[in-house]
């Protein structure tokens, strides 16, 4: 009896269309799990798949071109909305359609992006939720000096296309660096065959290293842990998950928390709400995550201090 029932009430239901553009390779383990937790968050909100709603998923990797290739194509769907994370992707489907609602996460600088008027009030068919508050890099930086006091010199990892994230942040811990006496520089990376020759420079000059959050980066986040572990340099991540990945340390937001917020904003879009009307959020939690057989590994000892302040202590 049950089954005609249900059958019944999807014939009678429009079934709602949202398109998903993934800026990561679909094998990277992290973003999997990520958008399970937007998929999960959308099921408790009433939104199922093959029932009342249908996601078009894209898998793009850091990679601009298919960025354009996949938001195009996503927007000729005409979905409901579009729900994407970092700059790059998001600026790809700002290019497409200005009509189609779009949510974003972990977007640096909605407004010097272009995304949104303001934060309260973006006035567009984008909204969402950032990644980090600009002060945070000076975060990164003291955290990072106070577990390897002995690194004189810091770089910041990034990908050139990545270079407005990198402005974000840069005030902020260039002051927190020229209080502490250390020198910073950009590490620029084009191609994940960069990334070694990087982090061998810093080894010989005995420096550490801060991966800068962007899309690229995230995507080689398993290949960057390893190099700084064959070659002993300390460095702090912006994903809490690469600590448990066997990470140094990793000081930023949940991820899986902002993929499910993300969900509540598509629900709310989907019933009826404006994305020029919902404002943007910024974090209202940060996570602290060390891992003590990294530092061990490195012949580090962390500071009480520091894991005092930490989430999780990986043993």
């Amino acid at each position: 009896m049950a089954w005609p029932l249900a059958a019944h009430a999807q014939q009678g239901e429009r079934i709602r269309r949202i398109g998903v553009l993934m800026g990561w390779p679909e094998s990277h383990p992290h973003a999997r799990s990520y958008l399970t937790a937007f998929r999960g968050a959308l099921a408790k909100l009433g939104w199922i798949e093959g029932s009342n709603i249908r996601v078009e998923l894209r898998w793009s990797a850091p990679d601009p071109d298919r960025m354009k290739t996949l938001a195009k194509e996503l927007v000729d769907l005409r979905p409901d909305a579009i729900f994407s994370q970092t700059t790059p992707a998001i600026s790809a489907l700002a290019r497409e359609t200005r009509t189609i609602p779009i949510v974003f996460v972990l977007v640096s600088d909605p407004i010097g992006s272009g995304f949104a008027a303001s934060l309260g009030h973006p006035g567009s068919n984008i909204t969402g939720f950032t990644g980090n508050d600009p002060a945070i890099g000076g975060k990164w930086m003291e955290l990072l000096k106070e577990i390897a006091p002995r690194a004189a010199r810091v770089a910041l990892l990034s990908n050139p296309a990545a270079a407005p994230q990198l402005q974000f942040y840069i005030p902020s811990i260039k002051a927190t660096a020229s209080s502490a006496g250390v020198d910073v520089n950009t590490a620029p990376v084009h191609a994940k065959e960069e990334i070694e020759s990087v982090i061998a420079a810093q080894a010989q000059l005995g420096g550490g290293l801060i991966v800068m959050p962007d899309a690229f980066t995230t995507a080689n986040s398993d290949l960057i842990i390893a190099l700084a572990a064959r070659y002993r340099v300390p460095t702090i991540f912006n994903d809490p998950r690469n600590a448990d990945s066997g990470g140094l340390i990793a000081y930023g937001t949940d991820f899986a928390e902002l993929f499910r917020q993300a969900a509540e904003y598509i629900d709310r879009i989907l019933k009826g709400a404006k994305p020029g009307e919902l404002p943007i959020e910024l974090p209202t939690k940060y996570e602290l995550v060390v891992n003590l057989k990294s530092a061990k590994a490195l012949g580090l000892t962390i500071p009480e201090s520091v894991l005092s302040l930490a989430d999780k202590v990986i043993e």
